[in-house]
């Protein structure tokens, strides 16, 4: 975004104040919009420059004139300075995150509330409750407040870290300068302050009388930057003149605090529970019932919840949503126990092409539904380790079983469904009807997308080991009967590369996208200068990223609703230049362009049309349910005929990683009925995200540069990661770690010391805990 001169945001128009709301709006659409200095005419609005994260890290400026409301700079960023010229209301820098707020004049209640980062300058006074519970995470400097006067009732109460400065200005010497009894609950941080207190908390605090030469040496350097920020440079020598007039107010460590007394129960019930209910209280005289203590069963079998250590019962959310079913998180175990060839060889059980899809042209689904981005924070990066699988090491097959199986198409889906069955030990059988394997990956995909060698290379590893494939191999009725009969099985993947059309004039002037892109990646097509593409799906933005490299000077996208576009194919046309028109109807196609329905016509020297396309099937029998010019298939891609599965997008449209995961789920079924085997690994319902603690995450890890690091920051999602912190935080040492066979271990509960309490699955990074309520004893067999 380039950054603009200052922009005005008023808070009264018109004669009628403007909702906090609305001008909260305008300042972040000021943000967006590249403005990095702000004015604000206030006029009583709350939350004033605070959220401005999404400036990333470019400084912002925003000056607040007027009266601004509650909550001045509240959720602050790191990144912004907001200076108020007059006072400020209540809550001022609640829940700051890193902001710089400057206020010349006083603040009521509330100031720096539970404030984590970022300084807060008053030239003034502050009201009641001031830096309460406040913290400091120790991997950022700790949250400050400065205040150039006096404190109100209650400062510091329940502080838990961070910095307070009270230079006590304009106090009278017999007043407290931090108010009535502060440092109550106080566990953390620091309170400097110039003059007279004579009550705070002792139970919580302990007052320093003489700084120590580092603390001074602090305050000292850094009293210069709030006069400063505050226009009052010419009073240091006065603040910082006599070094025994500061005082320092810190919290108790835990060992320093004294414990208060406790009633023992049996006090208690001879003087409390005895008095009020017992013989001459409330119900002595009305029941003659037990009521002796009963004694607390916390163990066994009488436990109201039981832990369970449920590893791998669930799926990640990364393997769950990747349609392939490639187990992401395994490779990222594989990784951090040392086995990166395990890890990058593991790819190829599951797709023949690791490099290309995963590497380049997936819009990675595991990556969209990586736990991490629940939090705003980058997905581990499943690409890099895509890439790093274009040599992994080929699998050996099974022992051959001699069981044939014909595959109708060698794109995607069919190599998928060929490379699976070769792996269990059967011979797939390809039958592509043009020049060369690969569909369109090879054919219709971009060499901006992919080079021309990471596809010849994986290309070039599956014909080494599948020998059974016949180019140029057109099927008829008469051939595909005969097929059935030489057969075990036919999986059909003949794609889908019959172009729709619209029934409108002059169609026959346009050009069918994927016939355009196969003579665009042999560079034998040209375009005009404008370029009309009807239809904006991914396939129509490919188009327009070629017919710029091509020549093209403008490309216009249309679509009668909203593009269904997304991902590389769309970002890489949009940074070509391609403009998008919808909703947009086609009438005709002229020799000037393209006539819409409401009179418009668009100019084009080309236009093309990318609608959508549909299978060739006219080789099938009539026995073979079709719906719509696809194969209705059940979720096993089985068809109507139980010798014949099929697949890819003679199915149904699709992303390349869905069409290799169904020729996975179909070899996998034929193998099983050949075999008499299942597998159901892939039906594990997939984790819940809550269970996942994303607290343990980094939030300064912005990007991801080598498998390694991925690694690291994988959360495990319900997958033990042997940490131990479950044993170590149990109160009962009732969980212990059991090793097993080779490298495998489960964690265990022993029943008669566990007490149900649910710290272990609290404490679970991976959420591999459950905890769940004990059946009752009298369902009990």
């Amino acid at each position: 975004m380039t950054k603009k001169e200052s922009i005005k945001i008023a808070g009264f128009e018109n004669g009628i104040r403007i909702e906090s709301r609305v001008v909260e709006e305008r300042i972040q659409q000021a943000v967006a919009d590249g403005y990095r200095q702000i004015e604000v005419t206030a006029y009583g609005q709350h939350g004033i420059g605070g959220r401005l994260w999404s400036a990333g890290d470019a400084q912002i400026k925003v000056d607040v004139l007027g009266s601004s409301g509650q909550r001045l700079g509240s959720m602050g960023f790191a990144n912004t300075v907001i200076e108020v010229f007059g006072p400020a209301s209540d809550d001022v820098g609640w829940l700051n995150a890193g902001a710089q707020i400057i206020v010349h004049g006083n603040a009521t209640n509330g100031v720096a509330n539970a404030m984590a980062q970022g300084k807060i300058y008053i030239d003034g006074d502050i009201g009641a409750r001031g830096m309460t519970m406040t913290k400091h995470n120790p991997r950022f400097e700790p949250p400050e407040l400065w205040v150039f006067g006096k404190a109100g009732d209650s400062f510091a109460e329940f502080m838990a870290g961070g910095i307070a400065v009270i230079c006590g200005a304009g106090a009278e010497k017999e007043n407290d300068v931090l108010g009535y009894r502060p440092c109550v609950g106080m566990v953390g941080g620091k309170i400097f302050f110039r003059g007279r207190q004579s009550s705070y908390s002792k139970s919580d605090a302990r007052l320093i009388t003489e700084l120590p030469d580092d603390e001074w040496s602090w305050l000292k350097n850094n009293v210069k930057k709030f006069l400063q920020a505050i226009g009052k440079q010419y009073l240091f020598d006065d603040l910082a003149a006599k070094r025994k007039d500061w005082r320092l107010l810190v919290a108790l460590k835990p060992y320093e605090k004294k414990g208060r007394s406790l009633r023992p129960m049996r006090v208690f019930r001879k003087e409390a529970w005895e008095h009020e209910l017992g013989n001459g209280g409330l119900i002595g005289d009305l029941s003659d019932l037990d009521r002796s203590p009963i004694g607390l069963v916390t163990t066994g079998e009488l436990r109201r919840f039981v832990p369970f250590w449920a590893n791998e019962k669930y799926l990640p959310p990364c393997q769950a949503n990747c349609p392939t079913g490639i187990p992401v998180q395994k490779r990222w175990e594989l990784i951090r126990k040392g086995k990166m060839d395990e890890a990058v060889n593991l790819a190829l059980q599951y797709t023949p092409f690791p490099a290309t899809v995963c590497g380049y042209l997936c819009p990675n689904l595991c990556m969209q539904n990586c736990s991490r981005k629940t939090v705003s924070l980058p997905s581990v990066d499943v690409t890099v380790l895509g890439k790093a699988s274009l040599h992994a090491k080929e699998p050996k097959p099974h022992p051959a079983t001699g069981k044939k199986i014909a595959v109708i198409g060698g794109g995607a889906a069919g190599l998928s469904v060929a490379w699976q069955l070769w792996m269990k030990g059967h011979e797939p059988v390809i039958f592509e009807s043009r020049k060369h394997l690969g569909g369109k990956i090879t054919e219709t995909i971009p060499q901006s997308r992919i080079p021309d060698e990471i596809v010849g290379h994986e290309i070039k590893r599956l014909t080494k080991n599948l020998p059974h494939i016949h180019l140029s191999a057109a099927l008829t009725k008469e051939k595909f009967r005969k097929l059935k009969d030489e057969f075990d099985f036919i999986v059909i993947a003949a794609g889908a590369a019959k172009p729709r059309t619209l029934n409108v004039p002059g169609m026959e002037k346009a050009v069918a996208a994927l016939d355009f892109l196969r003579q665009s990646k042999l560079n034998c097509i040209k375009v005009g200068k404008k370029v009309v593409i009807i239809g904006a799906g991914n396939v129509g933005c490919d188009a327009a990223t070629e017919a710029f490299r091509l020549g093209a000077k403008s490309v216009t996208l249309i679509d009668v609703q909203q593009p269904a576009s997304f991902g590389k194919e769309r970002s890489h046309a949009e940074a070509a230049g391609a403009k998008f028109l919808w909703p947009r109807f086609t009438k005709a196609v002229t020799s000037k362009g393209v006539e819409l329905t409401d009179g418009e016509i668009l100019p084009a020297d080309t236009v093309i049309l990318a609608v959508g396309d549909v299978p060739e099937l006219s080789f099938l029998t009539e026995d073979i349910k079709l719906k719509n010019g696809f194969i209705v298939v059940d979720d096993q891609f089985r068809t109507s005929d139980e010798q014949i599965f099929a697949i890819g997008d003679a199915v149904k449209p699709g992303l390349l990683t869905e069409a290799i995961g169904a020729g996975r789920i179909a070899a996998r079924t034929i193998d099983g009925l050949l075999r008499g085997i299942g597998d159901t690994y892939d039906q594990l319902p997939p984790i819940d995200f809550n269970r996942v603690k994303t607290e343990y995450f980094d939030s300064r890890i912005k990007s991801f540069f080598d498998p390694v690091s991925c690694a690291a920051n994988c959360a495990s999602c319900g997958a033990c990661r042997d940490c131990g912190m479950c044993e170590t935080i149990c109160p009962q040492n009732a969980i212990s770690r059991k090793a097993l066979e080779g490298e495998n271990y489960e964690y265990t509960v022993d029943e008669n010391l566990c007490i149900g309490c649910g710290f272990c699955a609290g404490v679970c990074p991976t959420g591999v805990w459950e905890i769940a309520e004990n059946t009752p004893l009298e369902s009990r067999e």
